[in-house]
């Protein structure tokens, strides 16, 4: 058997055919998204579901998933479009959209938009899948994160947030301040109603609701890897709050379950939606159930008789309906403009780059600009321009604004990629690897007016902002043509490495998988000029396809 006939099974279109949370017998299994969806918050308008995530670095930001189940997911959109900051004309490792949350009230779909430098921010829309507001200033400050917009019976609006100790020194403490009821500035200084500097150490990421009279925010505590999650209860809205933990790892392997949203559902019950951080692979969600029980949230499931919910990882499927939200009222349907068969849409990961838009799987380093690509230029085909990075001396993935990157939505896959080089300069190199704080790629590279199958490979010295990084050349063979179909093979223990699709060429190395900042590791295709010259070269990607292997349990 060839390496071409080992990789011709059915391309996997959407993260589904790789992943599949539905065991199709009426339960489903955790991670219901085997993908870095960091810091997930979650509403309920009507029948639907919506979900965001943090992008960091990555635009367009803000990923907005639909459902109807709270299980099958489908990408739909992005709430932030371009960052209106030069330092996003670069890769700003490990700053951008940090943990956003998202409400609907009065018709309003808002999200509310973390910049851990730049301060609170805050897009809106009444049609979520159509076009988000440029993002508004709440508040230019450093330090102020995860915030969370709240609406009370009698017409007043609040924030709550958390702080960065990277940026201000605090990490223990949840305030809160009052907004116009408009969402459109803070009218307030904000009130420290919580310090968990002994109890709960970096408490952040605050999610405030109410119910049954009682105000409730909902707070990871503990650190991401090592936390569990705490909600405090008030009858006041400024405090004082006792606060329990009602979810841990306790004795099973889900570490640091916390950080999410909390859905409720017609019978009282209810379900958390919530990270887990996976390594390299970034922070994968959960779904718990959620009871009730003298006016606390119980999560999870007991397993070990310590009285705190422990994560489950198979339950049954939701039973979805009509809903209530905002504070009792019925929920306002979605105005008709739900994508048909958006529960089966899914979301896509293989792209034969046929259509006049980048799809919604990619989101490039840096805030985007048009001159880097076409798709009409060549039809069929994605074209990459070969790009000089005029900020930097050196021309290394980790500086590059224009690589065109994707999440990993499964443990394990096989990807092939098929390209073509025309190049402009020597040095002009396109290929494709993975990204993180220890990176490479495969690609052609032109030299000499030769070709060659270039292994290049990277390790990040400076992990924050534009950082640093050092890269070498790991391999290189000459080629007989600008033309080739190139893969990869990533298994579950982490680890992955590079084929030639038809042809016995043995690419040495085995490389170990690695995260970014605050991110997990991310599939990239590349252009760019490897001596940082100037050329009017391009990389041609016909299309990027991704198989299923067989799932671990």
């Amino acid at each position: 058997m060839t390496e071409m006939d080992k990789y011709k099974g059915a391309v996997a279109r959407t993260a589904h055919d790789l992943w599949k949370a539905d065991t199709g017998e009426g339960s489903y299994r955790n991670p219901v998204l085997f993908a870095d969806y960091s810091d997930p918050d979650v509403i309920r308008v009507g029948e639907d579901f919506f979900m965001i995530a943090s992008s960091f670095t990555y635009l367009p930001g803000i990923p907005l998933l639909h459902s109807k189940d709270l299980v099958h997911w489908s990408l739909v959109n992005y709430c932030v479009r371009h960052l209106p900051f030069s330092r996003y004309e670069v890769p700003a490792h490990g700053s951008g959209t940090w943990a956003p949350s998202i409400r609907y009230h009065k018709g309003w779909f808002y999200v509310f938009v973390p910049l851990p430098d730049e301060g609170i921010f805050v897009t809106k829309t009444r049609d979520p899948f159509g076009q988000w507001s440029p993002i508004k200033a709440l508040r230019h400050v450093k330090g102020w994160i995860d915030p969370c917009p709240f609406w009370d019976d009698d017409g007043k609006a609040y924030m709550a947030f958390a702080y960065a100790k990277s940026r201000c020194g605090i990490k223990h403490k949840i305030s809160i301040c009052e907004m116009s009821p408009d969402a459109q500035e803070l009218i307030s200084e904000p009130v420290t109603v919580f310090e968990g500097v002994q109890t709960n150490p970096t408490i952040e990421g605050p999610k405030l609701y109410k119910r049954d009279g009682y105000y409730y925010i909902f707070a990871p505590a503990g650190g991401v890897e090592n936390g569990w999650q705490t909600v405090l209860r008030s009858e006041n809205i400024y405090g004082p709050y006792d606060y329990r933990i009602v979810m841990h790892q306790g004795n099973t392997d889900i570490n640091g379950p916390h950080q999410g949203g909390y859905i409720e559902m017609e019978d009282e019950a209810g379900y958390f939606l919530h990270f887990q951080d996976r390594g390299p692979y970034g922070r994968i969600c959960h779904l718990q159930p959620v009871s009730w029980a003298q006016g606390w949230p119980f999560i999870g499931q007991e397993q070990n008789g310590d009285g705190i919910g422990e994560p489950v990882s198979e339950w049954e499927m939701p039973v979805c309906g009509e809903a209530l939200q905002d504070g009792g009222q019925a929920a306002i349907p979605v105005s008709g403009k739900v994508p048909p068969d958006s529960d089966q849409a899914g979301i896509p990961i293989s792209d034969d780059f046929d259509t006049c838009q980048l799809g919604l799987q990619w989101q490039w380093q840096a805030n985007p600009v048009d001159s880097w690509y076409s798709l009409l230029e060549r039809p069929g085909y994605l074209r990459l321009y070969t790009f000089r990075n005029v900020r930097r001396e050196e021309n290394l993935l980790w500086y590059a604004p224009n690589a065109c990157s994707q999440l990993l939505q499964a443990p394990a896959f096989e990807v092939t990629v098929k390209l073509e080089l025309h190049p402009g300069a020597d040095g002009d190199l396109c290929g494709f690897g993975m990204i993180g704080h220890e990176y490479s790629y495969l690609g052609l590279a032109y030299r000499n007016e030769k070709y060659f199958l270039e292994l290049r490979t990277g390790k990040v010295t400076e992990k924050q902002g534009e950082g640093q990084a050092e890269e070498k050349v790991a391999w290189s063979m000459e080629e007989a043509c600008n033309k080739i179909e190139i893969g990869l093979d990533l298994s579950e223990d982490g680890t992955y490495s590079y084929f030639v699709c038809g042809e016995k060429t043995d690419i040495p190395g085995r490389f170990r998988l690695f995260g970014g900042t605050w991110t997990g590791a991310r599939l990239a295709l590349v252009s760019l000029n490897t001596e940082n010259r100037p050329s009017g070269g391009a990389g041609d990607f016909e299309y990027v396809h991704y198989r299923a292997k067989e799932r671990g349990i």
